[in-house]
């Protein structure tokens, strides 16, 4: 199989060929994710994803995933109840409307929770048939995609305000009725302006999270959290320690009346400066990561502006896919003389600068969700605090070893990532149960070897 794959030169017509093995042959699909992960996780995943999802209709062979569209009004549950697996651990829902840094691909965003899944699958060992998929068509401002003979979707503009928000609100309960307390719902890839709502909305009463926007200005909290833990100092003193740039410049404080709620606690006193050279001058900061989906972004300018007060200038280009990456390693290694301290999204070839060679680290959310999710099943979780985000970051920074630091990688290897994520998921199982939050008891006393002992591997039993 590999063999095969491998003759393909368009990573989309690998994409096509993996999706059709999955459908035919899921042990084998699974197998050869797990064993080549490094070269078949940008096929699965981003960037390729991103491509698929563009072209999902004229691409498209069988239903994947199962699909609620605002026709189903009032029979979700009977929908949900067609899925012919029971026992779900872990559902992955979009609305398409923000996939990746691509925009609005409406119904055709179903590629995105098939391909989290099938890594949940393979990098977090979360059974397959426990994985459902989910795709909420209510239909996309994509005029292209309205106007495309192949578009899979319904065909009119999004549906918006209460009847956007009650059908939202029919999918949770059927999701809790169908499938109980303990089932994991990652929203994904839903545009900001209905994620934050989604999250605050039923982040109390469900077993929910996101980790586009438990990104962004996540990101931030997660770290004036971190640093406010580490050093006990009050949250808000941590949060001035970190600045942010929208697209309007700046986030001051004489800007605060019109911000946006989730971004009002990082207006800082300052001048108003409207642009992220302006902001880099001033600021002068130590750590500079983009997650604003637009490309180019960190420019010459910018890069050779951090590395001229910096001795390690540490960049994450995190926006996907490859095409919306605010910097390209080579551009980061060259701009700074090969001092940046880089890592993207999206996977860059190792670059070669002044006779060295440079490893990008892939700064993916592959790392954490999977074993997160391993850990929020095999505790029988009910709900999911920040404190369990923080632990499975914790957990995968105490993987990176001196070795990976002199070779100038901030993350462990792919390679390992089984491993990683059974580390990760004892970390994530055992805040659970510190903060009562975990149901399955009596407590394991290893968690490490207990989540590993959870973990699906394609492997053929033997039969006499």
């Amino acid at each position: 199989m590999m063999h095969n794959l491998r003759q393909y030169t368009v990573p989309l017509h690998q994409y096509v060929a993996m999706m059709d093995l999955q459908e035919r042959n899921e042990r084998l699909f699974y197998k050869l994710l797990i064993d080549n992960v490094e070269e078949l996780l940008p096929i699965v995943y981003t960037p390729t994803v991103g491509e698929a999802c563009q072209k999902y209709g004229s691409i498209y062979r069988r239903p994947q995933g199962l699909y609620i569209s605002l026709k189903d009004k009032g029979k979700i549950l009977e929908v949900l109840k067609n899925w012919p697996e029971r026992s779900i651990q872990v559902i992955v829902v979009t609305d398409g409307e923000r996939i990746l840094g691509l925009g609005d691909l409406g119904c055709q965003g179903m590629g995105i929770p098939v391909g989290k899944l099938s890594l949940y699958t393979a990098l977090g060992g979360v059974r397959p048939s426990a994985c459902l998929p989910i795709t909420i068509d209510v239909g996309t401002n994509n005029q292209s995609l309205l106007d495309d003979e192949f578009y899979i979707g319904l065909r009119q503009k999004r549906a918006t305000g209460e009847e956007y928000h009650e059908l939202l609100e029919e999918f949770m309960t059927a999701v809790k009725k169908n499938y109980g307390e303990k089932v994991l719902t990652q929203f994904e890839d839903f545009a900001n302006h209905n994620a934050f709502d989604l999250l605050a909305k039923y982040s109390k009463s469900h077993l929910v999270f996101n980790d586009d926007i438990q990104a962004g200005t996540g990101i931030a909290e997660l770290i004036a959290l971190e640093m406010s833990k580490h050093t006990e100092t009050p949250i808000d003193d941590c949060r001035k320690k970190i600045w942010l740039v929208d697209s309007k410049g700046l986030i001051v404080e004489s800007r605060k009346d019109l911000l946006q709620a989730f971004k009002k606690p990082w207006a800082h006193e300052h001048e108003p400066l409207k642009t992220l050279l302006e902001a880099v001058e001033s600021i002068k900061p130590t750590v500079l990561i983009g997650t604003s989906g637009v490309g180019q972004t960190f420019t010459k300018e910018v890069v050779e502006a951090m590395a001229s007060f910096n001795d390690k200038p540490v960049i994450f280009a995190l926006s996907n896919p490859t095409s919306h990456s605010e910097c390209t390693a080579q551009e980061a290694y060259t701009w700074s003389d090969g001092r940046a301290v880089f890592a993207s999204g999206s996977p860059f070839a190792a670059v070669e600068h002044d006779g060295k060679t440079h490893v990008p680290g892939q700064s993916n959310n592959a790392y954490i969700f999977p074993g997160f999710g391993l850990g929020v099943v095999i505790s029988g979780a009910i709900r999911v605090h920040d404190d369990m985000l923080l632990a499975a970051s914790e957990a995968l920074a105490e993987q990176v070893t001196d070795e990976h630091f002199a070779k100038g990688l901030i993350f462990p290897p792919f390679t390992n990532i089984r491993t990683i994520s059974a580390r990760i998921a004892a970390k994530v199982a055992a805040k659970a149960y510190e903060l009562g939050l975990a149901s399955r008891l009596p407590r394991p006393d290893d968690l490490v070897k207990y989540a590993q002992s959870c973990m699906y591997t394609p492997t053929y039993r033997s039969y006499r």
